[in-house]
């Protein structure tokens, strides 16, 4: 996972580079003051990295009642936040009409925030896959260990969204 995490830290860091290069750049089209710092829903995601720990700990302590409640919570959070950036995408598309091909800062917003939206999505997975086996009491204590590294790229993903939030919606305006 650690391995994973630093690749993936990378292109992240490529990406990251990239926005804030060509930040300001665009000749047309919308900038990025149209943008609107997504509070509620980086509050969801951020807190998300707290109830998957309280699950972790539980299923560590062998209360899978505890894991398999805050594991949801955890998985309704990541998924409340993937709605909100839906929603801003629609907004921004048919509102202000800005898309992937508008400009440079379309081109580099999308793929900067489509690439976490797009990790927050396969974490989603994996998180629900545990859940089914959960509530098929096929988690238990013995699997404490196993969902400890499926949370640490969770919370690499909320780092990753800290790191997004302040350059694409502080920094890159």
């Amino acid at each position: 996972m650690f391995c994973l995490i630093a690749a993936e830290a990378a292109i992240f860091a490529i990406f990251i580079v990239a926005y804030l290069f060509y930040a300001g750049k665009s000749l047309t089209g919308p900038t990025p003051d149209i943008l609107h710092l997504p509070v509620f829903f980086s509050v969801c995601l951020l807190s998300s990295s707290l109830t998957i720990h309280t699950a972790v700990k539980s299923l560590s302590h062998g209360n899978v009642r505890a894991f398999a409640f805050w594991w949801l919570v955890t998985i309704v959070l990541g998924a409340t936040f993937i709605v909100g950036t839906a929603f801003e995408w629609r907004h921004l598309i048919r509102d202000e009409g800005l898309t992937i091909r508008t400009n440079l800062f379309g081109t580099n917003y999308y793929s900067l925030v489509g690439l976490h939206a797009f990790h927050v999505t396969v974490g989603l997975l994996a998180l629900a896959a545990v859940s089914v086996f959960a509530f098929f009491s096929k988690v238990g204590e013995e699997h404490a260990q196993h969902v400890d590294v499926l949370s640490l790229y969770w919370h690499f993903v909320d780092v990753v969204w800290v790191v997004v939030l302040t350059v694409v919606y502080v920094i890159g305006r």
